[in-house]
C-alpha cells in the first residue's frame, strides 16, 4: 500500500543520498522503508500518515523528558524571539556551563560545540596537543561520531551497513588508531605495553550503546583509568549517550570513576543540536584562545540549544532516576520472558533507561558477540512490532531508550505487541 511516507521517501531519494540524512534511518537492515514523522508528544510519535507509535528511539537518546516537554518548549518560546544565533557569547551558555560543571564529576571547564562528533574530535585533538603524542586507543564496536580517526571498527551505522574499512579515510589517518575489544582489559594492556609512550588517549563509551547496549564488565573502566595514569595518557569518556541518562552525573557518577576529558551531547541540548567537551582545568586551559589547541564553531553556544539544555537539566535535577530504572528493568525482564517463551534465544541487558534485545544464546560483552546475534530474528521482531505501533531502533546495533514520559500503559501495549510476534 502506498503511503505518504513512501511518497516522501521516493522524493527524498532524488535529492538526498539514500533518501535520508543519517544512514540507519533508511531502515535497510530491517527490510523496511523509513517512516516520516510529523510530530511527537511525550512518549509517542505520529507519522505523516497519522499512525501513532510508542517511541523507544527518542531521537537516539536525547529526549529523556519525552517529546515536546512543556518546560523545554516554554524555554524555547521565550528564547526564540530574542534571536536564534549571534556568533557571539550569550548569557545562556555561561549558565549551562555552570550547570554542567556542578553535575559531572571532574568537569571543571567545558567548551560548547554542535554535535557529539565535534565533541569527540575536539577532545582527541586536545589530548594529542597536550601530550605531544599521536596514537589513540579505541574499542571495536564503540562509535564516537564520524570523524576520520574514529571510523576504524566503529559501531552504530557503520556496523549496521557492514561498511568495510573506512572508505574515504586515508590509511594514514587511521594508522594511529589502535583497536581492542570492548571489555577486554588484557588487550588494552597489551596495546599499552607495545605503544604506551605513543598513546595520547584512551576513548571509551563507559557503557557501549552503539553495538546494542553492552555494559562494562567489573574492573574494566577502573583498569582503563589505571592504564591512563600509569602511562600519562588522557582518559576520554564519551558520554554523548550516557551523560545524564545513567544518572544526574552520568556514567562517571554512577561508576565513581573520573575521566580526564568528557564528551557530552544529546540530553544537554534538550533535543536540539548540541555537544560539549570538558574536563580538568589544566587540560582545558590549552584550548584556544586560552591556549594553542585550536577549536571553533560559529553556532557553538547557540542560544536556543542553551535554553533547551538549561530547562532539561534543571528539570532532571528534580526527577526520580531510581524509579525510572526500576520500571524500565521490570518492563525489560517481562519483554524478555515473553520472547523466550516463543522459543527464541534472548539476551536483554538494561541499565538506567536504556535496553537492548539480542537474539543470542549467550550474554553479549563485546562487538563480536553482538555481531553473532541473529539479525534475521531481530528483523522479524522489528517489523511486527512496528506494525503494532511500537517504534524501535531499526538496527540490532542500536539501543532502545525509555523516557520519564513513558507510562505503564505504554509498557503494557509494548508487551502485548510482543506477545503477538511470531518467529
Amino acid at each position: 500500500m502506498d503511503t505518504r511516507s513512501c511518497e516522501l521517501f521516493r522524493k527524498a531519494c532524488e535529492v538526498i543520498p539514500g533518501g535520508v540524512n543519517s544512514p540507519v534511518r533508511a531502515c535497510h537492515n530491517v527490510d523496511s522503508l523509513p517512516l516520516f514523522i510529523k510530530s511527537g508528544h511525550g512518549s509517542h510519535i505520529t507519522d505523516v500518515d497519522g499512525n501513532d507509535y510508542v517511541d523507544y528511539v527518542l531521537s537516539w537518546g536525547p529526549l529523556l523528558l519525552g517529546h515536546a516537554d512543556a518546560d523545554v518548549v516554554k524555554a524555547l518560546e521565550a528564547a526564540a524571539p530574542q534571536g536564534t544565533s549571534f556568533g557571539a557569547p550569550c548569557p545562556a551558555e555561561v549558565e549551562l556551563a555552570e550547570i554542567l560543571v556542578t553535575m559531572i564529576p571532574g568537569l571543571e571547564m567545558v567548551r560548547m560545540v554542535n554535535s557529539g562528533t565535534e565533541a569527540t574530535m575536539s577532545a582527541l585533538r586536545l589530548a594529542r596537543g597536550v601530550t605531544g603524542r599521536s596514537r589513540v586507543l579505541k574499542f571495536t564496536g564503540c562509535y564516537h561520531g564520524h570523524a576520520d580517526p574514529f571510523l576504524a571498527a566503529a559501531g552504530s551505522g557503520v556496523a549496521t551497513f557492514s561498511i568495510p574499512g573506512t572508505p574515504g579515510v586515508p590509511a594514514a589517518v587511521v594508522s594511529d588508531t589502535l583497536l581492542a575489544p570492548y571489555n577486554d582489559l588484557h588487550a588494552a594492556t597489551e596495546c599499552f605495553s607495545k605503544y604506551g609512550n605513543e598513546i595520547a588517549a584512551i576513548i571509551v563509551e563507559p557503557v557501549a550503546a552503539n553495538m546494542g547496549l553492552v555494559p562494562p564488565l567489573p574492573d574494566f573502566l577502573e583498569g582503563l583509568r589505571q592504564l591512563a595514569d600509569e602511562y600519562r595518557s588522557i582518559l576520554i569518556m564519551d558520554e554523548v549517550i550516557t551523560g545524564f541518562r545513567l544518572s544526574r552525573g552520568g556514567a562517571q557518577k554512577r561508576f565513581a570513576i573520573q575521566a580526564d576529558l568528557t564528551t557530552l551531547g544529546k540530553i544537554i541540548g534538550g533535543g536540539l543540536p548540541v555537544g560539549a567537551f570538558g574536563g580538568k582545568r589544566e587540560l582545558m586551559k590549552h584550548v584556544a584562545p586560552a591556549g594553542d589547541v585550536y577549536q571553533a564553531g560559529t553556532l557553538s553556544g547557540n542560544p536556543l540549544a542553551m535554553a533547551a539544555g538549561i530547562a532539561t537539566l534543571n528539570k532532571l535535577r528534580q526527577l526520580d532516576y531510581a524509579r525510572l530504572e526500576s520500571r524500565t528493568g521490570a518492563f525489560v525482564r517481562s519483554l524478555a520472558d515473553i520472547l523466550r517463551g516463543k522459543g527464541v534465544p534472548v539476551q536483554a541487558p538494561y541499565i538506567a533507561s536504556m535496553f537492548s534485545i539480542f537474539f543470542s544464546e549467550t550474554p553479549v560483552a563485546n562487538f563480536e558477540q553482538a555481531r553473532a546475534a541473529d539479525q534475521k530474528l531481530f528483523t522479524k521482531f522489528y517489523k511486527q512490532m512496528r506494525e503494532q505501533g511500537i517504534y524501535l531502533p531499526p538496527s540490532g546495533f542500536e539501543t532502545c531508550m525509555v523516557s520519564f514520559a513513558h507510562t505503564d500503559e505504554d509498557f503494557e501495549k509494548t508487551l502485548d505487541a510482543a506477545s503477538r510476534v511470531t518467529f
